[in-house]
């Protein structure tokens, strides 16, 4: 066969799927490596959440943005189930409806948000407890995909449609332009695009060494409710407050932030804090903790299960609950910025380190990177 391209990405995540998609719709001729016979990585150990609420108003908030149009495109084209059911931060606590309130008189023009009454929140979501709710945060602009669905039937799609060569389980060994290696094949190319997540050992090690990247381990489940039911919004509370950098700059966090320590060490130990969202199954997916370090522990903690557990029944009554699955999932996560984008090499270009915003922001950060091209 011809094994020559414009384009190569290596790994089959959202992030290289978003790369992927940009350059066969500008006519590129690419090829995609991924180590595994599918992705199995953070971009099917996820919410499937779309998440713009969560970006600070600004480049991250304009990409999200972007990004959120074209999932719209992408799930629509494909055939896999998307639907855009916003979000809702629901508050029982004075001080959290004054992050609301701060955050609304911050960034009232950014966002698509309106503060609800705590009949309000009802409303718009029948399983948020009534009791001492003071009110919440509604916004239009969030979606849901059940990502280990939709991160299948991408690159089947881009075959399908755009011609994209598809390289499952072909682990790139070397980068030498305009050569790739895999252990199998050698490819002769013109630009590379590394989107290899929490690999930071196979390609380019002495780039994340000089980079303050870390690997970030969270533990989710899902769960089957005893009677079904249409959750609507995806939902959150109070910790997912000092979470998002949305609501960093609201001063009266503080006092939010220094209650929740003072109640209970475990939450910032552990870095939980609560979303739940649902699939068109009727499924239930909940998390999540945060763990950073640079060599992920095979463990999982029950203990952090439980804390979510108990958070999640702080604010939503779901009913009898059956777990259905366990997991963690690793995401790498930089210091102080949204995003890693190197250039290790000429035509060589790495993107890492979206942190747990993957899905939310890679279609808008693919598209101005091939736009450069």
């Amino acid at each position: 066969m011809d094994r020559t391209a414009d384009i190569a990405i290596v790994g089959g995540g959202i992030v290289g799927l978003a790369h992927a998609y940009m350059a066969l719709k500008k006519g590129y001729r690419v090829v995609l490596f991924e180590r595994d016979q599918f992705a199995v990585g953070a971009s099917v150990r996820n919410f499937g959440l779309l998440w713009p609420i969560g970006q600070e108003p600004g480049i991250n908030l304009d990409r999200a943005m972007r990004s959120r149009q074209h999932w719209i495109d992408v799930a629509a084209q494909a055939g896999f189930w998307s639907h855009l059911n916003g979000s809702m931060h629901v508050v029982y606590h004075d001080d959290e409806r004054d992050v609301l309130e701060e955050f609304m008189s911050l960034y009232k023009e950014s966002f698509q948000c309106q503060l609800l009454t705590a009949d309000e929140v009802i409303g718009k979501s029948p399983v948020v407890k009534r009791q001492r709710l003071k009110g919440g945060l509604w916004s239009a602009t969030e979606g849901t995909v059940y990502s280990r669905e939709a991160i299948r039937r991408i690159p089947m799609w881009l075959v399908e449609k755009y011609g994209l060569i598809l390289k499952f389980g072909h682990v790139v060994t070397s980068i030498d332009l305009p050569v790739v290696k895999t252990a199998r094949e050698s490819w002769k190319v013109e630009k590379v695009f590394v989107c290899n997540g929490a690999d930071f050992e196979t390609l380019y090690p002495e780039v994340f060494d000089l980079h303050p990247v870390k690997k970030c381990k969270l533990q989710m489940l899902k769960a089957v409710p005893e009677k079904p039911f249409r959750l609507g919004p995806s939902l959150c509370a109070g910790l997912t407050l000092r979470h998002y950098a949305a609501f960093a700059k609201c001063a009266s966090l503080q006092k939010v932030d220094a209650r929740y320590d003072a109640a209970s060490a475990t939450f910032k130990k552990h870095g939980v804090h609560v979303l739940l969202a649902q699939n068109q199954l009727g499924e239930l997916i909940i998390g999540d903790s945060h763990h950073y370090s640079k060599t992920v522990e095979p463990f999982d903690l029950e203990e952090v299960n439980d804390i979510i557990l108990d958070y999640l029944n702080s604010f939503v009554d779901v009913g009898k609950l059956t777990i259905t699955e366990r997991w963690h999932g690793v995401y790498p996560k930089v210091e102080g910025t949204t995003n890693l984008v190197v250039e290790p090499e000429p035509g060589v270009t790495i993107v890492n380190g979206l942190g747990g915003a993957g899905m939310t922001l890679s279609f808008g950060l693919a598209e101005e990177h091939i736009a450069k091209l």
